[in-house]
């Protein structure tokens, strides 16, 4: 598995699962695009790492992926920088837990806007530039609540469920093309987000997973990094869950 002299456009990728995907990536030759909308230094930094540790050409490029025009004019740079892409992951996402009863409009709304407009927003400034290579891969990183709920989630639940159907719509779209769609459904993984959780939610958790244990960002990574390679090149559509079993 190679990506060597290829481009990987990954969103959210300062830390968490999306620097742990950037890096998978790079480890396999992939050239790498940052998109997130961190402060300029932390995003610096986390492309200078990659850089140093893997050899690649590696950039950070600071934008709300929300923002349908930043988004474009993010989008036109990195072609313009790195001469082309050959994969998008969309992993960018926030979260703002309530019960519905509690929930403001705007907690709904912004988590809508960055979760699932911002990957309407790169797929679309990316689309034309895919179908006219006719090659590419796109992963969206929906949730396991997008399939299941979760009381507390209605806008990341909605938002991950919404990011669902963008996956197959735009699989059935772009598949003529040479370009696969997929999605991956992480559950319980430990990263900064999680970390806040409380010790009883974190045991709660567990003792739901079959595998008596939470995930690691590099256990997203690597199937992202499945999808992404041309041992997946005939699949496409699909929703593949990284969860221990929880959701099964």
């Amino acid at each position: 598995m190679s990506f060597k002299d290829k481009t990987a456009l990954v969103t959210g990728a300062s830390r968490g699962i999306g620097f742990a995907v950037a890096k998978k990536l790079a480890s396999l030759g992939a050239n790498i695009a940052i998109v997130d909308y961190c402060s300029e230094e932390a995003g610096v930094v986390s492309a200078a790492a990659i850089a140093e540790e893997f050899g690649v050409k590696t950039a950070f490029f600071r934008c709300d992926v929300s923002d349908f025009n930043a988004s474009k004019e993010t989008v036109d740079k990195i072609i313009d920088e790195f001469g082309g892409i050959y994969i998008l992951v969309n992993n960018a996402g926030i979260v703002k837990d309530k019960l519905v009863l509690k929930m403001a409009e705007s907690d709904f709304d912004d988590v809508i806007n960055v979760n699932l407009k911002g990957v309407f927003n790169m797929i679309k400034h990316t689309y034309p530039h895919f179908a006219k290579k006719r090659a590419g891969r796109i992963v969206n990183v929906s949730s396991i609540v997008g399939l299941t709920g979760n009381a507390g989630q209605v806008n990341y639940s909605a938002s991950k469920a919404g990011v669902i159907g963008i996956t197959k719509s735009t699989a059935k779209e772009l598949a003529s093309r040479g370009v696969t769609v997929n999605a991956v459904a992480p559950g319980y993984i430990v990263t900064d987000m999680t970390k806040s959780l409380g010790d009883s939610a974190k045991e709660q958790f567990e003792k739901a997973i079959p595998m008596k244990k939470g995930g690691t960002p590099e256990d997203v990574a690597n199937v992202i990094s499945f999808l992404c390679s041309d041992d997946a090149s005939y699949v496409t559509g699909e929703v593949i869950r990284v969860d221990g079993g929880l959701a099964m």
